[in-house]
């Protein structure tokens, strides 16, 4: 089939979605001279129309079109909304083992989202009549047979250490000028949030942005607005004629702004242009205290503990052992169901689909209260990790339910957020950044898992993350520990033969005394 064919053909077709999409996909491979799914799986195994289970919106499966590996592709009949074909996909991802390329079609249109882990987001989008030019047919080909060719280049690593670079530039200016290193902290956690907020669309119509872009010309507008941006996050209100939502959460308790410069105003621009979306939790805390933070700013381009050494840890501690407990109760479950099925009286069927929802709930409702603690949280790492561990394994304990019966298991609305982890931190810097931290992942997995951020008010109080010691109280007494499901972390460390030198004698002496008899005065600090 040429080009020209394929477009003179389905330019032509008014069909609806149902009936066009499999005959259009199939089409479509001809053109790209690409076997379509049932000339090389007939079976669907790793190459399927109509993949997975029933949708609870209504047609089958969880994509139109899926090749492990590849796509997820999902159709929408001509002129229809590709945001909503985009969130169904988006819902349906991890049931679809993760592929790399998200494509959302009305026949007319083609849109191709970027799906890699650890990679910046990338849309291309074209029109049917663009498939008379090379670079469109190329980009669905890859699509088919080498999503690789469509990967972007930056990675969200690479991103979040130039952010927090520029940020660490912006804080030592405003510390030079003699604003106190923590009131600089505070209010540069505060521009971070803004510009991630509207580049996610939680704050509308890029309003940070062209609050910047009024400051340049006349700097010295700058706190006022700043302030009035800030205020009307405290509690919901409106800048001019445009509604801000209500986000607090302790980050915009009050109106304060710092003044900016006109070079100060020139480098926000320029860390604003950045893809905020895509920030990067995992490492965003660690490098952002070594900016704010004028005691670390010499560890500035050090080592960090990178994404795979913590999810090592949260993986054996966490995901692997309530992962075996699903198993387990979906092996049970399945039984379940399938003596309902098998039933010969209406009774018997209703009391097996029922203990098939008992232990769906119950599950559920022990999975949902799993708390995880970090005594030495820092800026938030191992906790990030251990939220989306957890809210990952929630949504697919209820996609793998919907998957075993549609009719009894409806996908539901996920419950599990910044609440199931807790931490400790001594360092105010750190544990601000925990708290943004968390708040990021938060939004960011619930937008790419397309669901709606939770409202009213969009930053809840992060009272799990404290700033405390987490041996010691101020009076030298045992500190203790809130509950949790898990510990994770890790633990700074110093020698026995440095407490002293490191802690003072104080400090050390009174931690001798609480923890005499149970922990030797020999043993170095970190993990006992």
């Amino acid at each position: 089939m040429t080009p020209e064919q394929f477009i003179s053909k389905w330019k032509a077709v008014a069909v609806g979605e149902r009936a066009a999409a499999q005959s259009h996909f199939i089409d479509l491979c001809r053109l790209l001279d690409e076997p379509a799914p049932t000339d090389v799986d007939p079976k669907g195994d790793w190459y399927a129309f109509e993949k997975g289970a029933t949708k609870t919106t209504g047609g089958e499966g969880w994509a139109d079109v899926w090749k492990r590996g590849c796509f997820a592709w999902e159709y929408k009949g001509k002129r229809k909304d590709l945001n909503a074909a985009f969130v169904q996909l988006q819902q349906y991802a991890l049931a679809l083992e993760n592929p790399p390329l998200l494509v959302v079609s009305d026949i007319e249109r083609f849109r191709i989202a970027t799906n890699w882990t650890n990679t910046v987001s990338k849309v291309y989008e074209f029109h049917l009549d663009d498939l008379s030019k090379p670079d469109a047919r190329d980009a669905l080909k890859s699509v088919l047979s080498a999503p690789d060719n469509l990967r972007p280049g930056k990675t969200r690593q690479a991103l979040t250490e130039e952010a927090a670079g520029e940020f660490a530039r912006l804080a030592q200016r405003l510390r030079e000028q003699g604003h106190p290193a923590d009131v600089v902290a505070h209010f540069v956690n505060r521009l971070v949030f803004c510009m991630f907020a509207e580049d996610v669309d939680l704050l509308p119509n890029k309003m940070f942005r062209r609050m910047l872009d009024a400051s340049l010309s006349a700097p010295d507008r700058f706190a006022t607005m700043a302030r009035g941006l800030f205020g009307a996050m405290r509690g919901g209100g409106m800048i001019g004629f445009e509604h801000v939502a209500w986000f607090n959460g302790g980050l915009f308790d009050d109106d304060t702004a710092l003044p900016l410069t006109k070079e100060d105003v020139q480098l926000a621009l320029k860390v604003a242009d950045l893809d905020w979306a895509e920030i990067d939790p995992s490492i965003f805390g660690t490098l952002f205290e070594r900016g704010l933070d004028p005691d670390k700013r010499s560890q500035l381009g050090a080592h960090y503990t990178d994404r795979d050494k913590i999810k090592l840890i949260v993986d054996a501690v966490v995901v692997e052992p309530l992962t075996a407990e699903w198993e387990g109760t979906k092996g049970r479950l399945s039984a379940a169901l399938q003596k309902a099925q098998e039933a010969k009286s209406r009774s018997t069927q209703t009391k097996a689909e029922g203990e098939a929802v008992r232990l769906l709930r119950d599950f559920l409702g022990r999975l949902r209260s799993f708390t995880v603690l970090d005594p030495a949280c820092g800026s938030g790492n191992f906790l990030y990790l251990a939220l989306l561990a957890l809210k990952d394994l929630e949504h697919k304990v209820s996609l793998e339910a919907e998957a075993l019966s549609p009719r009894i298991f409806a996908r539901e609305f996920p419950h599990i957020g910044p609440g199931s982890v807790k931490g400790i931190e001594i360092n105010p810097y750190a544990a601000e950044l925990a708290r943004v931290s968390i708040w990021i992942g938060e939004i960011q997995w619930m937008q790419r898992n397309g669901f709606n951020v939770s409202r009213d008010p969009i930053l809840k109080p992060l009272v799990t993350i404290e700033c405390r010691d987490a041996l010691l109280n101020g009076d030298g007494s045992e500190a203790k520990w809130p509950t949790a499901d898990s510990i994770i972390g890790n633990p700074p460390f110093l020698g026995s033969k440095l407490l002293r030198r490191g802690l003072g004698d104080t400090y050390v002496d009174q931690l001798f005394d609480q923890y005499d008899n149970r922990v030797s005065p020999e043993a170095d600090l970190v993990a006992y």
